[in-house]
């Protein structure tokens, strides 16, 4: 069973930067692509940025593209979103997640593709 656990979040004013890390146990993930989506208050949960299983591979939401940066270190089972200049519309509860296909060779952006999520971290960006 794989668990996945979210850390970093919190409350920032516009323009500010983040970093949000994503701790699996239970499994070694280097054979999966990871991915973060997030929710905010009455919306559906939206992909915001994936990573391949080698880490040679990140597509990211149009809305994020240039202000985000995926990573991981598959050595230490962490995924990592760095997350600079931000908006008040990047407030949402952030989920990190597992490719539920491994070594898939392609990137998926779709959450029903993803297994395992954890319990998700609180960002808030005050204007």
């Amino acid at each position: 069973q794989v668990q996945l656990v979210e850390s970093g979040g919190g409350l920032v004013q516009a323009g500010g930067s983040l970093r949000l890390s994503c701790a699996a146990s239970g499994r070694t993930l280097s054979s999966y692509a990871m991915a973060w989506f997030r929710q905010a208050p009455g919306k559906e949960r939206e992909f915001v940025a994936c990573i391949n299983w080698t880490g040679g591979r990140t597509d990211y939401a149009a809305s994020v593209k240039g202000r985000f940066t995926i990573s991981r270190d598959n050595v230490l089972n962490m995924m990592y979103l760095q997350m600079n200049s931000l908006k008040p519309e990047d407030t949402a509860v952030y989920y990190c997640t597992v490719d539920r296909v491994s070594h898939r060779n392609y990137l998926e952006y779709s959450k029903n593709e993803y297994n395992y999520w954890g319990q998700g971290t609180q960002v808030t960006v005050s204007s």
